[in-house]
């Protein structure tokens, strides 16, 4: 079991990140803000998928006011990005963000991020210390000759202190670059120096395949040591696909409450399609909560002793599978009504798990 480094709770609208709470995935919509239908159907396919919290960027008074529009038709928790202009802050928060995105970097004078404190004081929501390597402050560039961890992490704590020093501290976070390995140091630095819940996350990280990678041993290397208090998966494309990404990341290391899927690499003995078969078992167990652990397994020789942990599974034989439920064979289909078929035994076994 993972020992979580402890951290204090903060809210995000009707959801507490930190002191130990179930770690939410994030993402980011990439629609334009003062589209709101667009924005609104983007947030409800993100949320579908299993995002938690979902961040629109605010460059510019309409989208502020779209902001306001887009708060007012959902129910997920939202964050205003903010980059150089602090009155967009402070007009999303009036709009009811649950959170603002800022850089105290790049906002200005200390008065101006004392604005946006205060104002974020008033209306009882938190700031993300958003800290990356390309918006890294000019003074910390010259002291450590470029983006190092040490640099991000002094960064992060320097606009820590700015902003306890207006009496604020319903702070969250993030140190992200698209380098994995300064991102891991970096987030090591930080989680023993304070206690506020840090979001993670690789930026940058690329394609859906080479950022998967990316993202997978950044974000599993810091959450098996137990740091991370919500996670997002940064893809290049339609965010929705962060999603999965994401929650396999934390399921992996029993973070998550959802079915796994395992499948078998498949050898000579095979004589179904695994690889279709396992793909179209992952789209329709998506939906389910339940924390199923669920085997594709190429053959029958080996395919239950293999997966005899796992709660349902498959294991093929010659164009037919047999189902079994731990380790017990229950039925022996054709392999062209199988996946029909062992969706009715997953269901089944779900909600009997929910039951």
């Amino acid at each position: 079991m993972i020992q979580r480094i402890h951290t204090r709770k903060i809210a995000i609208g009707p959801i507490t990140i930190g002191g130990g709470n179930p770690v939410p995935i994030q993402s980011m919509t990439n629609t334009p803000t003062e589209d709101v239908h667009k924005t609104l159907a983007q947030i409800e396919m993100l949320h579908k998928a299993g995002c938690r919290i979902v961040r629109l960027a605010v460059p510019n008074v309409k989208a502020a006011s779209a902001f306001r529009q887009i708060k007012a038709q959902t129910t997920v928790p939202l964050v205003a990005d903010i980059h150089f202009q602090y009155k967009l802050a402070i007009a999303a928060i009036e709009a009811g963000a649950d959170k603002v995105r800022i850089n105290p970097g790049n906002i200005g004078a200390v008065e101006r991020v004392k604005a946006v404190a205060d104002a974020a004081k008033q209306a009882g929501i938190a700031i993300r210390i958003g800290v990356n390597s390309g918006s890294l402050e000019e003074e910390l560039i010259k002291k450590h000759g470029r983006p190092t961890s040490q640099a991000l992490a002094e960064s992060a704590l320097n606009n820590i202190r700015l902003l306890e020093s207006f009496g604020f501290d319903q702070v969250v976070i993030s140190i992200k670059a698209s380098d994995v390995v300064t991102t891991i140091e970096a987030c090591r630095l930080l989680a023993h120096q304070c206690d506020y819940p840090q979001h993670i996350g690789i930026t940058e990280s690329g394609t859906v395949r080479t950022g998967t990678i990316r993202s997978a041993v950044g974000l599993g290397a810091l959450l098996a040591e137990g740091i991370g208090d919500t996670v997002r998966v940064s893809l290049a494309g339609d965010p929705v696909h962060e999603i999965p990404v994401a929650a396999e990341i934390l399921k992996s290391l029993d973070l998550y409450q959802g079915p796994t899927v395992i499948a078998c690499p498949t050898c000579a003995r095979t004589q179904i399609d695994i690889e279709d078969l396992a793909r179209q078992v992952e789209e329709r167990v998506s939906t389910l909560t339940a924390p199923l652990k669920i085997a594709v397994m190429g053959c029958i020789v080996n395919g239950p002793g293999e997966a005899r942990d796992a709660d349902i599974g498959i294991a093929g034989g010659v164009h037919e599978g047999q189902i079994f439920i731990k380790g017990e064979r229950v039925a022996t289909v054709a392999e062209d009504k199988l996946l029909d078929v062992f969706w009715e035994h997953i269901r089944k076994v779900a909600d009997a798990y929910s039951g």
